[in-house]
């Protein structure tokens, strides 16, 4: 049996041809990624990651989906929402930066059931044009100290890398709004939360450096451009959109 060609006698499993697709989808999910409003809380992205999302974002082989450049919270949980994680959740403290014992203090005064104490460390995920962008930016990640990044591949072909590591704290601290330990052990986890801020902060400012380094120094001509691989390969001149519409013209 003969394989379906069109009339440039371009195969439909032609790797030029998946390339081009690949390549158009890539651009579409940038696109579409970087012009959705913000819906996170804050609404816009964290300063101390503006100069990473910039510098990943203005590359044409990655894009940012969501950051976060880590946060100290203390989150009010009713008894009968344990299981279920975001109900009946309120948010007595959200900052990205350090805290002070009055801050903790200010915030437990509004608990009402159970609160606790979280430290929640950098995290980023970015979408990669190919395994060996995401491998780049994951053994990058890695080298950094972000141990617990890794990278994932969906079936529409979206190759998303994590940067995370294992820098957490979450220690609860009331039950029914009544408070469970004192103030000096208050003193010592704003004290042990703060640590865990300026370490974090050190951390991506190491990825900062690292990335840049890395991008700079493989600074690869893009694949789509590359006039090597069109003498090698020779495809022929293709309309991705004449030739999607060529296909449905023959249904």
């Amino acid at each position: 049996m003969k394989r379906k060609t069109n009339k440039n006698n371009v195969n439909e499993s032609s790797p030029a041809l998946h390339f081009l697709r690949m390549e158009k989808n890539f651009c579409q999910w940038k696109k579409q990624c970087l012009d959705k409003v913000d819906l996170s809380r804050k609404g816009v992205v964290d300063e101390d990651v503006v100069h990473i999302v910039s510098l990943l974002n203005s590359y044409e082989e990655y894009f940012t989906t969501s950051s976060c450049s880590g946060r100290i919270i203390i989150i009010d949980r009713a008894p009968e929402s344990v299981v279920v994680q975001k109900k009946n959740l309120v948010w007595l403290l959200v900052s990205h930066s350090k805290c002070t014992f009055d801050d903790m203090m200010s915030a437990l005064a509004n608990s009402c059931g159970n609160a606790v104490l979280k430290f929640e460390p950098f995290v980023m995920h970015v979408q990669c044009r190919t395994l060996d962008d995401a491998h780049l930016l994951l053994s990058t990640a890695l080298q950094s100290g972000f141990k617990n990044s890794g990278l994932t591949a969906s079936k529409k072909g979206k190759i998303i890398t994590a940067v995370r590591c294992t820098r957490s704290l979450e220690v609860p601290l009331t039950n029914q709004g009544r408070l469970l330990v004192s103030h000096e052990y208050i003193q010592f986890l704003t004290q042990i939360a703060n640590q865990k801020m300026e370490d974090n902060l050190r951390q991506i400012e190491r990825f900062y450096q690292n990335i840049q380094t890395a991008l700079t120094a493989t600074n690869q001509p893009k694949v789509l451009h590359d006039s090597k691989w069109h003498e090698l390969n020779k495809p022929p001149c293709i309309d991705l959109e004449k030739k999607e519409q060529d296909k449905d013209d023959e249904h």
